[in-house]
């Protein structure tokens, strides 16, 4: 009798959860993920998480193959009885090595190349640069200082000085790889002693203690371009740590936080302010002066503006990144009460609110919100 002969048959689309009209790749990313959550490796001493793994597995070989699930579609598990019926009986050699040879070698790094484990890319590395506000909106061109890994001049990159080169490692016999039983099949890893390399280093370089890379001070030009917001990030292709074995040196990641300006709020490539103005301004009409972020300019307030009343100054916004002509800088003129008042000022308002006569009857904003725009 197989060992999952009176083991309760598991609906395989309900098992790796998805609709019975799956495609290719909806099944496979399903069997992907129920066998990096069950797989042995990551659950050992774990019989049920290795019964789950083994009916994920059997789903897989028999819906992933046109003509078995037809025969499941149409007749169930009596349809794929000789298939995928008892545990992993059915599979053939080559299905075991398309499924997992694809699947785990990518997930748990078994059966990578030997050149896997000695040529490796270098890392990315970041650069925090903080920005006053006017500098993210005109560019700036300075200079920072990283550290990086970069290939040992010593011994070159092979972490071995000069005329003792590495040695074929004694663990794998300079395969890079070592087997292990796991159930009803084989398992290649990496091998721990040399990283897949297939070598070892017996007498390292002094200079770099057998690492190949020693870590040094460099300095970067950098140009922030204009109109830049904050969390821009720079991208400096091949000026990240060297790679090892001879693999390409990652990249610098420049990351742009930009300082909170003193009263001009950002959006987009426009910028917002409010003014202070007083009541005879607005109701007299103007001029006042206004900043941008080139010096003062001069804004006409028309007679009867209201206060909340908003001034959209053309091109005098942000520039626009890597492209011409610049946002609107939006001024909103609002009226400021005094808190105190002098004699002469209390009695000439007294006079003046006995000349003017406004009925306090409640609104609604959208109302008010038209009466302005009729105003304005």
């Amino acid at each position: 009798m197989s060992p999952t002969s009176n083991v309760t048959k598991v609906e395989y689309y309900e098992f790796l959860g998805v609709p019975r009209d799956c495609n290719d790749q909806e099944l496979k990313t399903a069997y992907r993920r129920l066998a990096m959550q069950y797989h042995p490796d990551r659950n050992p001493d774990n019989p049920q998480a290795e019964e789950k793994f083994k009916q994920a597995s059997e789903a897989y070989q028999v819906l992933s193959d046109p003509q078995k699930r037809a025969a499941y579609d149409r007749y169930g598990h009596a349809g794929v009885s000789g298939a995928g019926g008892s545990g992993f009986e059915g599979f053939a050699a080559a299905d075991v090595g398309d499924i997992f040879g694809d699947f785990f070698g990518e997930m748990f790094n078994m059966g990578g190349n030997r050149r896997n484990g000695r040529v490796q890319r270098g890392r990315d590395i970041r650069y925090d640069l903080t920005l006053e506000f006017e500098e993210a909106a005109f560019g700036k061109q300075t200079e920072i200082q990283i550290r990086r890994a970069e290939v040992c001049a010593e011994c070159r990159g092979t972490g071995a000085p000069a005329g003792r080169g590495p040695e074929t490692c004694q663990q794998c016999g300079g395969r890079g790889q070592v087997r292990y039983q796991q159930g009803f099949f084989s398992i290649a890893r990496t091998c721990p002693i040399c990283n897949g390399s297939g070598q070892v280093i017996t007498h390292p370089c002094q200079q770099c203690n057998g690492a190949g890379l020693t870590d040094r001070r460099h300095t970067i030009s950098v140009s922030v371009p204009a109109g830049v917001e904050d969390g821009t990030r720079i991208r400096y292709q091949g000026e990240g740590d060297a790679g090892r074995g001879g693999g390409p040196k990652g990249d610098l990641y420049v990351v742009l936080s930009v300082k909170a300006h003193e009263f001009f709020e950002r959006d987009g490539n426009d910028l917002y302010c409010v003014i202070f103005v007083s009541f005879p301004q607005l109701a007299l009409g103007d001029e006042i002066q206004v900043p941008t972020l080139e010096g003062d300019t001069t804004l006409r307030i028309h007679e009867g503006t209201q206060s909340g009343k908003e001034f959209r100054l053309r091109g005098k916004g942000i520039p626009h990144l890597n492209e011409h002509g610049r946002g609107d800088l939006v001024v909103q003129v609002v009226v400021q009460t005094p808190k105190k008042l002098s004699k002469i000022q209390r009695d000439l308002l007294r006079q003046l609110g006995e000349t003017m006569h406004v009925e306090n009857k409640p609104t609604s904003r959208s109302l008010l919100g038209k009466m302005k725009d009729l105003f304005s």
